[in-house]
């Protein structure tokens, strides 16, 4: 075999192995159904708020008595009123997805929750569990919110990006 022949196989391999994680992080990461909880976060920077209408539906739907939404991006998103739902609304501190952690694990703490069902974008899911998982030890379910079609490229690129921040220059909660 030529050195170009090698080449154009060891670039072809390498693209369908980027290609393979790339829909698996980040396109069909893995997901759970939702289940009797303690609380519902819902995290922020969502401009159409379909993370907190989720987390609201699952909280309505008896899955939790508490939805804890993040109020995200700029400018913050109202925090929604519900009536025989608590809702408990905050904006992280870095406000990022790790600050968004860390708000949830510190609750979680003194609340004594021992259960979460965290609403993220379906491409987000992968790096949020990552950090969620560095910072409590409570035991959550990942029940994402599709993304919107027409964002999925932006999203994927951001989340290759924020997911390699995670595991090198953060590696903690």
């Amino acid at each position: 075999m030529t050195w170009r022949a090698r080449t154009v196989v060891i670039v072809g391999v390498l693209g369908v192995v980027f290609l393979s994680a790339t829909a698996r992080l980040f396109v069909w990461p893995p997901t759970d159904p939702p289940a009797r909880v303690d609380a519902i976060v819902a995290l922020g920077g969502d401009p159409g708020q379909r993370r907190a209408d989720l987390a609201l539906k699952l909280a309505r739907a008896g899955y939790a008595p508490v939805a804890v939404i993040s109020r995200g991006g700029n400018p913050p998103a109202p925090c929604p009123r519900t009536g025989r739902i608590v809702v408990v609304c905050f904006r992280a501190d870095p406000l990022d997805t790790r600050g968004e952690a860390e708000f949830a694990a510190h609750l979680a703490a003194r609340r004594h929750w021992k259960r979460l069902i965290v609403v993220s974008e379906r491409s987000q899911a992968t790096r949020a569990r990552l950090l969620f998982e560095r910072c409590t030890p409570v035991d959550m379910r990942w029940v994402p919110v599709r993304d919107q079609l027409s964002h999925l490229p932006f999203d994927v690129v951001y989340e290759w990006g924020a997911l390699m921040k995670a595991l090198v220059l953060v590696p903690h909660c």
